[in-house]
C-alpha cells in the first residue's frame, strides 16, 4: 500500500511555504511543488515541476501520483500580473489563466482517481480577495474568481464520493510576492494597512491555518465554501 501524501503547489515560499511547515509539524508527508527550489531546506520532498507547461506538468504530477496516495491537494501557485486594463496583453492574460486556473484543474485530474478510489479526498484552492475587485489586477482577479466559481461546482460535483472542495481567499499578506509587487515603503504600508479594518497585514501562517482546517478531518461537512482570510477587507469597499 502506498504511503499517502498531502500536495502542496507553489511552495517554495511565501504561504505555500508557511503552509509545508506548518503540515510538517503535524507530522504530515507534504510533496511542495514549485517551479524553482526554495531558498533553504524545507521539511517536505521537493519536485520542481513548471505547472504552465502543461504535458510536463502532467507528466510529473502523474508520477507522484504513482508513488504516493495523494488524497489532500492544496492548488496555491499563482502569480498576479499587475497591468493596466489598457496594457495587458493576451499572452499575459493567458499566462495569468494558465498558472492561476488551469493549473488547479490540472493538478485536480491528476490526482482526483485516488481520491475517488479512497472514498475520501480534501481539495483547497487558493484565490484571494482582489476576485472581489483590485485597480492593476484584472487578468488576476478574472483568474482568481474563475478559481472560485470552479470550486463551487467542483464541490457539487465530487461531494457523493467523500471529496470536500473549499477556497481560501487571502488579503494584503505580507509576503515576499505581495512586497515585491506593491509599494513597499513604509507610508504606502500604512497607508494600505489603513484600509483593512484590523488595521495590518496577514501573516503567512495565519493563512495556513485556515487552509490546514480544510484539509482536516474536523471540515467533513463543509465543501463548495469561500473562507477569507483578509483581516476584514472582503467586508468593506475599499480600495487596496
Amino acid at each position: 500500500m502506498m504511503e499517502e501524501a498531502i500536495v502542496v503547489t507553489g511552495a517554495s515560499r511565501g504561504i505555500g511555504l508557511s503552509l509545508v511547515e506548518h503540515l510538517a509539524g503535524e507530522q504530515r508527508k507534504v510533496i511542495a511543488i514549485s517551479r524553482s527550489a526554495p531558498e533553504h531546506p524545507i521539511p517536505a520532498e521537493f519536485v520542481s515541476i513548471d505547472l504552465a507547461d502543461a504535458a510536463s506538468a502532467r507528466d510529473k504530477l502523474n508520477e507522484i501520483g504513482s508513488r504516493y496516495t495523494v488524497t489532500r491537494l492544496v492548488n496555491n501557485a499563482g502569480a498576479p500580473y499587475p497591468e493596466s486594463l489598457d496594457a495587458i496583453t493576451l499572452e499575459n492574460f493567458q499566462a495569468a489563466m494558465d498558472i492561476n486556473l488551469r493549473a488547479a484543474l490540472l493538478c485536480t485530474q491528476a490526482f482526483l482517481p485516488a481520491m475517488r478510489k479512497s472514498g475520501f479526498g480534501r481539495i483547497v484552492n487558493i484565490s484571494s480577495r482582489a476576485a472581489l475587485g483590485k485597480e492593476m489586477r484584472a487578468s488576476y482577479g478574472a483568474a482568481k474568481a474563475g478559481l472560485i466559481g470552479f470550486t463551487r461546482t467542483c464541490a457539487l460535483e465530487l461531494a457523493p464520493a467523500g471529496i470536500t472542495v473549499n477556497a481560501v481567499a487571502p488579503g494584503p499578506i505580507a509576503t515576499e510576492l505581495y512586497l515585491r509587487n506593491n509599494p513597499s515603503d513604509e507610508k504606502s504600508l500604512k497607508a494600505v494597512s489603513s484600509r483593512i479594518p484590523m488595521r495590518r497585514l496577514g501573516r503567512p501562517e495565519e493563512v495556513a491555518a485556515a487552509i490546514s482546517f480544510f484539509l482536516s478531518d474536523a471540515a467533513s461537512y463543509i465543501t463548495g465554501q469561500v473562507l477569507y482570510v483578509c483581516g476584514g477587507a472582503s467586508v468593506g469597499v475599499s480600495s487596496l
